[in-house]
């Protein structure tokens, strides 16, 4: 947007635009940086600057202010990179969903554009072409939280096709607010995988000099080379930029809103990590490449629910929650509980043949509805226990298994199955809590 008023005022006096570098000041402060575009929700008298350090501030002016126009912007447009593809190198394929990892920052006027082909990437993380040859492609360009089913079906269909077209692997740089539930999703519509399934993310913009999206990008493209046959998902393994690690898709889950290590494998040890001199270091026993093609079993029912427990909770309104499911799962307390109260309607779901599975909000642990009388009644009346489950990824697992049969004991039978290693043997887990 364009300025008006003050600081279109003091901006013409100063003969200074949009991407020109500027000192200001302001009584006794001075600073200097890129004029950025206005911010439609500033105030009119807000100017807003890319300082030197890669952050932007706004600075509030008044007639008072001086402005020195230092550098006028360069006109014309953005330089190409040269990008030649190179027969030696494995080629790894890009699928943007509009995450802003996959983004490059023309620190000329500091705005953010999508990379849309290979050549962006490239300009983007020069690395990248050192370590493969990039095949990029937008699917998506939408936030996080607005996927659905049907983005994951296309998402799945469109990894499968770069595997099969010989790709070395595959990486999907993803907005990290549902990263976990895409992981998931894909883990299971993805068999018999010839590559690897990265999805990546960046808790850090690409403008900001704090960002992770430089090592989470450059190690994806690493992990992309190696003998692995699984989806998973790529991040900071601690705070610095020391290395990245290897959750599998259907055991992570973003756990701090901001921290750069937001992501951690849950009821399992990662699967390794890639360093920052390239070393990929395995730590458990992971699915290794297939000779293919990639199974794609993509079907999901969309009308299952995940209902979160809490004391107190009244039957009537669980009742209008799940009134029109297909398919339920409980993130219970514990080892898998709920109030006596909400019993008749789970067995009320359960006898209409709605499949009910429980699983625990504790996160860390596996349930075991055996030990207390109220867990043994829940599975007397049919309730399937999710074992050491993620809720979010038995939900995502519920939808796919009614995706692909409507038969009550297959259905079971398919939920208490490991079948992408969501499920780990029912041994001691205290080890994965530390």
């Amino acid at each position: 947007m364009e300025y008006e008023g003050v600081v279109k005022s003091i901006l013409d006096g100063a003969g200074a635009d949009v991407g020109d570098y500027i000192e200001i000041t302001r009584e006794k402060d001075s600073f200097k940086g890129i004029v950025m575009p206005h911010i439609e929700f500033s105030g009119k008298d807000i100017l807003t600057l890319k300082l030197d350090n890669g952050y932007n501030i706004g600075v509030k002016v008044d007639d008072m202010c001086k402005v020195q126009l230092v550098q006028r912007r360069q006109e014309g447009k953005r330089a190409e990179p040269e990008y030649v593809a190179d027969p030696s190198k494995p080629t790894v394929s890009i699928l943007g969903t509009g995450g802003t990892i996959a983004s490059y920052v023309e620190y000329r006027t500091g705005a953010v554009f999508p990379a849309e082909k290979a050549r962006d990437l490239v300009f983007t993380v020069p690395e990248l072409a050192d370590l493969c040859n990039v095949r990029a492609k937008v699917v998506y360009s939408m936030f996080s939280e607005n996927m659905t089913s049907e983005n994951w079906k296309k998402l799945a269909g469109e990894a499968g096709a770069e595997l099969d077209s010989g790709s070395s692997g595959v990486v999907i740089p993803h907005g990290t607010d549902t990263l976990g539930y895409t992981a998931a999703a894909l883990s299971f519509m993805l068999d018999n995988l010839s590559g690897p399934v990265i999805l990546v993310g960046s808790q850090r913009s690409s403008d900001r000099p704090s960002s992770d999206a430089f090592l989470n990008l450059t190690s994806s493209a690493r992990l992309a080379k190696e003998d692995l046959g699984e989806v998973v998902v790529v991040m900071h393994g601690e705070t610095s930029d020391s290395f990245c690690t290897i959750h599998r898709g259907t055991k992570v889950r973003k756990m701090h809103s901001s921290r750069r290590d937001a992501f951690m494998s849950i009821n399992q040890k990662p699967l390794g990590s890639v360093h920052q001199d390239g070393r990929t270091e395995w730590l458990d026993e992971h699915r290794s490449r297939s000779s293919g093609p990639v199974k794609l079993q993509a079907e999901m029912e969309d009308d299952v629910v995940l209902v979160h427990f809490y004391p107190g909770l009244p039957a009537q309104l669980f009742r209008s929650t799940v009134k029109d499911a297909k398919g339920v799962v409980i993130a219970g307390t514990g080892l898998g509980h709920v109030s006596s109260s909400l019993f008749p309607e789970v067995e009320r779901l359960i006898q209409a043949g709605i499949p009910v599975v429980m699983t625990t909000q504790c996160l860390y642990g596996r349930v075991n509805m055996n030990v207390y009388s109220a867990g043994r009644d829940l599975l007397l009346a049919g309730v399937i226990p999710g074992e050491d489950m993620l809720p979010e990824t038995a939900f995502i697992k519920l939808m796919w298994v009614l995706g692909q049969t409507s038969d009550a004991g297959k259905v079971r039978e398919l939920m208490t199955a490991n079948l992408r290693g969501e499920i780990n043997p029912a041994i001691k887990l205290e080890e994965y809590s530390e």
